[in-house]
């Protein structure tokens, strides 16, 4: 799968995630949505019941309250690209690895391989990845591309990254340097660690097992 590709689909992935909300007068109803498996070309409709292992989010707000008082990321909501509001909570009791990514960037290729072997090895396991599509590190997630962005540095970062930075601080600074920065959360929800763009998504499978 050559690089070209892997940008197509990673843009197809973006654009899948969907989640339909439960109609007022229909509380029963379940909820369903797509769980995208990048970089691959398949995507698997479960119900609301199953936890997602891998989804990508549009947009994220803040469900109450100052980021800086929040208990855990079970605080926060993530919109999905059609502006659904997609709770956090819902992946209470899983591994989490959140994760800013770029479809242009040097980093991409390696990236997508490495985050879907991990899925792979460890999703049945409780392991969840969040990818949120980012712009700003030299526009290497261009509009273009068709998915809505998270600013990740900056007054209007957004709340959880806000969040994931203050507890856990890069080696110069809070900022997130560059595409593929991955912040591992544990089953409490508590963000634990914290890696390098550069850092190979496979040598954090030790700590991920660590946690599960």
């Amino acid at each position: 799968m050559n690089l070209k590709h892997m940008q197509s689909i990673g843009r197809q992935a973006s654009r899948c995630f969907r989640l339909s909300a439960v109609a007022a007068n229909k509380p029963s109803q379940q909820r369903r949505y797509c769980v995208v498996l990048l970089p691959l070309a398949v995507v698997h409709c479960t119900a609301d019941t199953k936890k997602a292992q891998y989804s990508t989010a549009a947009g994220i707000d803040m469900s109450g309250g100052d980021f800086k008082n929040a208990a855990s990321v079970y605080e926060f909501t993530v919109k999905d690209t059609h502006g659904n509001d997609v709770s956090l909570e819902k992946y209470k009791g899983r591994v989490l690895l959140v994760v800013n990514i770029a479809s242009k960037c040097g980093l991409t290729k390696n990236n997508y391989q490495k985050l879907t072997e991990l899925k792979e090895k460890f999703g049945e396991r409780g392991l969840t990845i969040l990818n949120f599509p980012c712009n700003q590190f030299n526009s290497q997630m261009p509009e273009s591309d068709g998915e809505a962005m998270v600013n990740v540095n900056g007054d209007d970062a957004a709340p959880l990254y806000k969040y994931l930075k203050a507890k856990q601080t890069g080696t110069l600074g809070s900022g997130l340097k560059w595409n593929f920065t991955k912040f591992l959360v544990n089953k409490e929800g508590i963000p634990v660690n914290r890696y390098a763009p550069t850092t190979d998504p496979m040598d954090i499978a030790k700590d991920i097992e660590k946690l599960l």
